[in-house]
């Protein structure tokens, strides 16, 4: 059994290994509204180190990844209907090396370009009218809830040849429901969605590529945070999703259901009326099947109101 076919099958599933995090998501204060005609660009680094369960699915033992992930975020606030919305896009570059071990013979991969863009749109639904800058600086949050969705596009590299690509070449969505609370100075989060995906027609399966499908993802995921000053604040994260078991050519694999966990923590730091940086880390707590990795991301955002000032 050649080492490659196994590494593809299990350490991405016949899909991006960086794509397969967006499962794993751990993003606070996600529903938290900004005044209308906000604008922000985000340059955001990100480093992953870990390892790949496998669960007995295959005999291959020290499969193992480390890459890091550049992205640029754009985002805007507007007015949908009179309630509070937003919208952004991020564009995420990779680089990385993957590499595990079968019957005693080690092999290695390195794999740089362009991941899948990713855009996400929310609206909120209750407890957060479209405003202005003058009227948000009067206004309290107290219950917050609202919906997004967020989808994943094939743009990024790959090629059905390879082991390891950046992109799934698949379509993916996540619809989203989110609530949020604050008390005083302590802010609950929570959301729950489910991923949906298309078909890879073009998975990596040798001798010839074959379709490949993915069962949804249901993930759920809290935060609890605390302010500071104004724009100053820490955040405990967790999230646990499950599901995702795949099929090659119409024969699912048991084996691959996910059931995952992690926990990590954030802090917002302002640097000046239109900059701050966001720091983060964040590491599996039990993980029935997949990646398992160490995150650590730091964010540099510049935010202005209106046009490009």
């Amino acid at each position: 059994m050649r080492l490659a076919f196994i590494l593809a099958c299990t350490m991405a599933f016949g899909a991006s290994p960086l794509n397969l995090l967006w499962a794993q998501d751990l993003s606070p204060r996600a529903y938290v509204i900004t005044p209308v005609n906000s604008n922000a660009i985000l340059l955001t680094y990100s480093f992953f180190s870990g390892n790949v369960q496998l669960a007995g699915a295959v005999p291959i033992t020290n499969a193992t990844g480390r890459y890091s992930v550049p992205v640029f975020t754009y985002y805007r606030a507007f007015s949908f209907f009179g309630r509070s919305a937003n919208v952004n896009a991020s564009l995420p570059y990779a680089i990385g090396n993957f590499q595990g071990q079968l019957i005693g013979v080690r092999k290695q991969i390195y794999r740089s370009g362009l991941v899948d863009l990713t855009s996400r749109i929310s609206v909120n639904l209750m407890g957060g009218p479209a405003m202005p800058v003058q009227e948000m600086r009067k206004w309290r949050q107290k219950t917050l809830l609202g919906v997004s969705l967020k989808v994943v596009a094939p743009t990024g590299q790959y090629d059905p040849t390879k082991l390891v690509n950046w992109s799934a070449n698949r379509w993916a969505f996540k619809p989203e429901f989110g609530y949020s609370e604050r008390w005083k100075n302590w802010v609950l989060d929570s959301y729950a969605g489910a991923w949906f995906y298309t078909t890879n027609p073009e998975s990596y399966s040798p001798p010839v590529p074959k379709p490949q499908t993915e069962e949804p993802i249901g993930a759920f995921e809290g935060h609890l945070s605390r302010n500071f000053k104004p724009r100053l604040w820490f955040s405990l994260d967790g999230n646990y999703w499950f599901g995702g078991i795949t099929s090659l050519s119409g024969v699912a694999n048991p084996d691959t259901r996910q059931g995952n966990s992690r926990i990590g923590a954030t802090a917002s730091i302002p640097l000046s009326s239109r900059q701050s940086v966001k720091v983060s880390y964040n590491n599996g707590a039990y993980t029935r099947f997949g990646g398992n990795y160490q995150s650590v991301s730091i964010a540099w955002q510049y935010s202005w109101l209106g046009r490009f000032k």
